[in-house]
């Protein structure tokens, strides 16, 4: 569990903290992500911009890279936030990252720093996800 001054942070106060360390020059728009693996301890992760735009990396990427490098391999809850109007799902990408290691019925909150929440889950963020079952056969 991630702690902040010996105090256990809930995901939200770990996404909304880690936010604050995004690296986001070109666009200003920062971005916080905070999973909770199988075991309990969460992880998180912030954007990454980069002046050739592709090149950056989104916050639940970061978040999920630290779940991985911990030896973690199962999220079981997620938590994003940005300073937006309403709240902004994960792109493409990285909600094919959520359903890697992440069960459809995995809650997905949405927020933005303003306090706004939108719950939904791995399997309506990404339906018909392309998954190991359709490698059976390779």
């Amino acid at each position: 569990m991630i702690k902040k001054r010996g105090i256990a942070m809930s995901l939200k106060d770990a996404a909304l903290s880690v936010r604050e360390n995004a690296y986001a020059p070109y666009s200003n728009f920062k971005v916080g992500a905070a999973l909770r693996a199988s075991t309990g301890q969460i992880f998180s992760g912030c954007n990454v911009e980069n002046v050739a735009y592709p090149e950056g990396t989104c916050a639940e990427a970061g978040a999920i890279a630290a779940m991985v490098a911990a030896g973690e391999q199962e999220l079981t809850e997620v938590y994003v936030v940005a300073s937006s109007p309403q709240p902004v799902p994960p792109c493409g990408g990285c909600r094919q990252k959520l359903a890697e290691f992440g069960k459809r019925d995995v809650k997905v909150t949405l927020a933005t720093v303003d306090g706004s929440e939108f719950e939904t889950t791995i399997g309506d963020l990404l339906p018909g996800a392309f998954d190991a079952s359709h490698m059976e056969d390779v």
